[in-house]
């Protein structure tokens, strides 16, 4: 696994996941998002990207970083696959 390799729904770079990805239905490993967003095959946060910018940035906070990292990184939300 590329340490470059992000989650498709969140952007979180997937060495960064103590599960190294989510998982699907079957139980097998999932390398498009991470285990924060996906288990069971199924996306953990079901809402509009909008409220999952807020879900993220109240997440980063609560994981320690700063309120204008977590703004600056929720941006680019939009941008990737699971939301477009």
């Amino acid at each position: 696994m590329s340490s470059t390799k992000m989650c498709a729904s969140c952007g979180m770079p997937l060495s960064k996941d103590p599960m190294g990805g989510g998982a699907n239905a079957d139980g097998s490993k999932n390398l498009k998002y991470c285990s924060y967003c996906y288990k069971n095959g199924e996306f953990t946060f079901n809402g509009t990207v909008t409220e999952f910018q807020e879900h993220c940035r109240t997440k980063m906070i609560e994981g320690g970083h700063s309120r204008i990292m977590a703004w600056l990184f929720s941006r680019g939300l939009k941008r990737l696959e699971r939301w477009k």
